[in-house]
């Protein structure tokens, strides 16, 4: 037997208090994203050179850059400035793929000569894998 739907209603406070934790999520994710990236163009740039450095860069751009811009729509939202709903979320993560796609298609048009495949990789990998920095956070006392 199913059960009952029940509503749940939560006072002002609790929606200001439950926006501020979500604002605080995303703004955390990014900088743990910064964080990662710039970890991987060091590593990088130690490792092989300025070419390794720049292609760990554009690895990590190619989805940091799509990725903040679709946080600041949901900064956006989190303070009343624009309207939310699934259907814009759905947009804005094609946004994040398309956008990703496009700068690495671009990278590979322009860069082929000079592109580290490996640290191009690495720069993308840290970003997409930035979060987990966050997740070991918690577990540190």
């Amino acid at each position: 037997m199913l059960s009952e739907e029940r509503q749940v209603s939560l006072s002002p406070e609790e929606q200001k208090e439950l926006s501020r934790k979500s604002r605080q999520g995303v703004v955390r994710v990014l900088l743990a994203q910064a964080l990662a990236a710039f970890v991987a163009i060091a590593l990088a740039g130690a490792v092989a050179g300025w070419p390794a450095a720049l292609s760990a860069l554009i690895g990590a751009a190619a989805y940091f850059v799509p990725n903040a811009l679709f946080a600041m729509r949901l900064l956006a939202s989190f303070a009343g400035l624009v309207r939310s709903s699934a259907y814009s979320f759905f947009w804005g993560e094609a946004f994040k793929l398309v956008g990703a796609l496009a700068i690495l298609g671009v990278a590979t048009l322009l860069g082929r000569h000079f592109i580290v495949w490996s640290a191009l990789l690495l720069g993308l990998f840290a970003v997409l894998k930035g979060y987990v920095l966050l997740l070991f956070a918690r577990k540190l006392p």
